[in-house]
């Protein structure tokens, strides 16, 4: 029996399709609150998922497994925090010192632009008061979308714990969700997006280490103050693509100008990043980070982008594990596998438009057959 099915126009599939976009989006910020935690479990469950099953191995009971593994990770991150924090507390007791000399840079580098500019001094500050009154709703925002995850952040060991708990289940839903004869891409897209994220996560943290020793010695030969706290939190920051390796050079360039004279430190920091930059982009990112997810810089940069304008501080860093798993869907569904290309860093070298017409040269021009080799 054939059933004719309605092929509807494109303006009336594109209309659908971007409406639905607009409802996810709308869900997402309305919802962040709730999913973001989640969000974040779900990343901590995927890589504590091999300890715990280790411990299984070993004879301990599930529940127990669990509970070692998440202890484990709270002293792991715990540590790192505690270290942050002492170093944040040094650097605000000399705070009140940094800012004296801020203000004495800030009032000469006036007086110079009023000289050589013509620019009076009143008009300035006017100019830098406008900036930060119209950059207030931005850093609120960012600040509020931090202190909201950090308010429901003790949800996160809890969600952490049932979604590991409860694996097989979950599994087993998105398995008897399709039908029987997509088991095994359902099986092949589960592995993949598993494997995708530990070899991302994992790379992501060894890579920060290295960056945040470099960081940190270059910044102790130059004699900068502050040089550890700077390091880590550059290397931090530099886990947001391109935008946050941006930061991380103005920080530590900021503070040389305000403790040291002249200009030779803040040269000498950036030639240093730079360098460290170079190190990152060409040998780290490739063999630590990039070896299970190929995303182009094009969507890198805008998935951040959105990332922090839905989420803010939490959704910068959670957007490109997430565009991963959407690639490696895409990757698997026949309908969506040029999306998963669009999104991917590899650059063919010939379009489809260059490989149509040199065919319709060799079809009239009775070119040979290896044309077809080619142009593949």
């Amino acid at each position: 029996m054939n059933i004719n099915t309605k092929q509807y126009p494109f303006y009336i599939k594109s209309t659908v399709i971007l409406f639905g976009l607009m409802l996810l989006v709308f869900a997402l910020f309305t919802l962040k609150g709730i999913i973001a935690p989640i969000a974040f479990a779900l990343i901590i469950a995927i890589l504590l998922n091999p300890l715990v099953g280790k411990l299984q191995r070993k004879g301990i009971k599930r529940i127990l497994a669990i509970v070692l593994s998440l202890m484990l990770a709270f002293v792991i991150v715990g540590g790192i925090l505690y270290f942050i924090s002492s170093q944040i507390m040094k650097f605000g007791d000399n705070l009140p010192q940094l800012k004296l000399k801020f203000n004495e840079h800030l009032i000469q580098l006036q007086n110079w632009i009023a000289e050589k500019f013509n620019v009076p001094v009143a008009k300035q500050q006017q100019t830098i008061s406008d900036v930060l009154n119209g950059s207030k709703s931005f850093f609120g925002s960012a600040l509020g979308g931090f202190l909201g995850t950090l308010g429901v952040i003790f949800l996160v060991p809890v969600y952490s714990f049932l979604l590991l708990f409860y694996k097989k289940l979950i599994v087993n839903f998105f398995h008897e969700l399709f039908a029987e004869e997509n088991s095994q891409k359902v099986s092949d897209v589960l592995t993949e997006t598993k494997t995708a994220i530990q070899s991302y996560m994992v790379g992501l943290m060894l890579e920060a280490l290295v960056v945040a020793i470099l960081n940190t010695t270059a910044l102790l030969i130059l004699g900068v103050e502050y040089a550890i706290l700077l390091g880590v939190l550059g290397a931090f920051l530099n886990m947001l693509p391109y935008i946050g390796g941006i930061i991380a050079i103005l920080l530590p360039i900021l503070i040389a100008s305000v403790t040291k004279d002249g200009f030779t430190t803040q040269l000498l920091i950036l030639g240093a990043y730079i360098l460290i930059q170079f190190i990152d982009n060409h040998f780290l990112i490739p063999f630590l980070v990039s070896s299970r997810v190929k995303i182009n810089a094009f969507f890198s940069v805008v998935v951040v982008l959105m990332g922090g304008a839905l989420w803010g501080v939490a959704g910068m860093f959670l957007s490109i594990p997430f565009l991963a798993i959407l690639k490696i869907i895409f990757d698997r569904l026949p309908d969506l596998k040029p999306w998963g290309k669009l999104f991917g860093d590899h650059v063919p070298t010939r379009d489809k438009g260059e490989i149509w017409l040199l065919r319709k040269k060799r079809k009239e021009n009775a070119i040979p057959d290896r044309i077809d080799q080619i142009v593949k």
